[in-house]
């Protein structure tokens, strides 16, 4: 089995290329899916949150309402590493579980779409990485377009992140997301192909004889 890890900054367009790769044979493990779990009604996440910020960071029907969340600790790095130590543990479990299944059940690729693979110093746990990138000018106006954010708020989210020539230079495979749908599809299809031809063929239980990793 190939472990692939996919990140990308926020609105490069990492999620349609995960998309891409599931409809292409890829089994994908999402790590913002797998943070909302985390944090459901009953868990210790949950209970954790509630415990450290009030019930003012829940919705009327008691979930937890993760804009207001988001709002309350995104401008203090102190509150930011809080939350983070609570929900990041999970996910990694969450994670290491479904990798674990995917494995026995014989899956050739899987892919882990981890937002912050860098910031998080998780890279060294993945046999290759795929980074969608896009300029930070038209990820600006993504965020501005798409999500309806104000321009200052957009600015701020962008420059949180580790700058892209950084990640760059650690990822083995880099998708720009500059153009069309077709010019898209067309770069992920070229990585798909060496991924999977990295894989092997499909084959129940068989261990892969990978290629030299990463320097």
């Amino acid at each position: 089995m190939l472990l692939v890890a996919l990140t990308g900054n926020i609105a490069a367009g990492k999620s349609t290329v995960a998309k891409i790769l599931v409809a292409r044979g890829a089994t994908l493990i999402d790590a913002d899916v797998l943070a909302r779990r985390a944090v459901r009604v009953g868990t210790r996440g949950y209970d954790a949150i509630v415990q450290r910020w009030g019930h003012s960071v829940l919705a009327p029907d008691g979930v937890l309402d993760r804009a207001a969340l988001r709002t309350r600790v995104f401008g203090d790095p102190d509150q930011l590493h809080e939350l983070n130590a609570i929900v990041h543990p999970e996910v990694e479990r969450m994670r290491g579980e479904l990798v674990a299944e995917a494995r026995a059940r014989g899956d050739r690729v899987v892919v882990c779409d981890i937002p912050l693979l860098f910031e998080n110093s998780l890279a060294e746990g993945f046999d290759r990485i795929v980074l969608v990138d896009a300029p930070r000018p038209l990820r600006l106006e993504r965020l501005v377009r798409d999500r309806g954010l104000r321009e200052p708020e957009a600015m701020q989210m962008i420059a949180r992140q580790m700058p892209a020539d950084l990640k760059r230079a650690r990822a083995d495979f880099v998708i720009d997301n500059d153009g069309t749908r077709e010019a898209l599809e067309h770069r992920v299809d070229e990585v798909w192909r060496a991924l999977a031809a990295e894989a092997g063929p499909r084959t129940r239980g068989d261990s892969l004889t990978l290629a030299p990793p990463r320097g």
